[in-house]
């Protein structure tokens, strides 16, 4: 394992610019320690690569002489592309080429972890592509069908069917997301059921998540425990879901996860 001292780690932050495999600039920060293995970190739902627990994240893991990748994803922050709900698939190619990138300049990703919808990215990547040997899911949502009705209201299908999209509105009215009837059927279609349990066995999974997740429900990471074999959980209590107040024990759960697989691999 080639690595920075992990005691005073040089540190240089640059932005780098990928392209996916639909043409569009995925934008991202590199923390760069001098290791040749890299962690990729992702962000959820309408969020971005400056969000608290991605950057603190970033952080904790340059200061142990690792170097660390956040960006993103289409359609978010810097990144080219159109906003569309779902797209879990898409993301996953979007992390699929940042993998990509770097291993042609022969960096290699020793784990990914996604926070929130990045938590169902970076699992459906997993059962997809068996290059990564270490995942993490940080408050991730296994049954995403439950969302619909909790967003959208009951009318959601029959307006999409009539309309061919239902617009998704802040409370002052404004637009926040267009939901179109082929970006709902993506999104129906993706199942972390049947996804997880095709993530190799070798490939070694953490899920944390808060009992107190206001968005996620804490069974849900109770649901991955189940399927994927090579498992294990973390529940940091009282924490919600974004883990205001428990950054210190989000590190301290995520980083020697990390670490671990790093000592593994070298």
């Amino acid at each position: 394992m080639s690595q920075a001292n992990s005691q005073n780690p040089v540190t240089q932050q640059k932005k780098i610019i990928i392209p996916n495999n639909h043409g569009e600039k995925l934008v991202g920060t590199l923390h760069e320690t001098g290791s040749v293995e890299i962690v990729i970190l992702c962000h959820g739902f309408r969020s971005t690569k400056e969000t608290e627990i991605v950057v603190n994240l970033a952080v904790a893991l340059e200061k142990e002489g690792i170097t660390v990748f956040r960006f993103d994803f289409s359609g978010n922050g810097e990144s080219e592309g159109s906003f569309e709900f779902g797209n879990y698939w898409k993301e996953a190619e979007d992390l699929r080429a940042v993998i990509q990138h770097f291993n042609a300049v022969s960096r290699v990703t020793s784990a990914i972890l996604g926070h929130s919808k990045g938590g169902n990215v970076v699992l459906l990547y997993a059962s997809k592509y068996h290059d990564i040997g270490t995942v993490v899911n940080v408050s991730g949502r296994y049954n995403t069908k439950a969302v619909i009705s909790e967003r959208f209201g009951k009318d959601f299908f029959e307006i999409i069917k009539k309309d061919g999209y239902l617009d998704v509105k802040t409370r002052s009215g404004e637009v926040y997301y267009r939901v179109t009837e082929e970006s709902l059927m993506e999104f129906l279609n993706t199942s972390m059921h049947d996804a997880c349990p095709q993530i190799d066995k070798k490939c070694r999974v953490l899920t944390v998540h808060g009992s107190a997740d206001e968005i996620v429900p804490v069974e849900d990471s109770k649901e991955f425990a189940k399927i994927i074999p090579n498992h294990k959980l973390h529940i940091v209590e009282g924490s919600n879901h974004i883990h205001t107040s428990h950054q210190a024990e989000l590190v301290s759960v995520v980083v020697p996860f990390i670490k671990e697989g790093l000592h593994q691999g070298a």
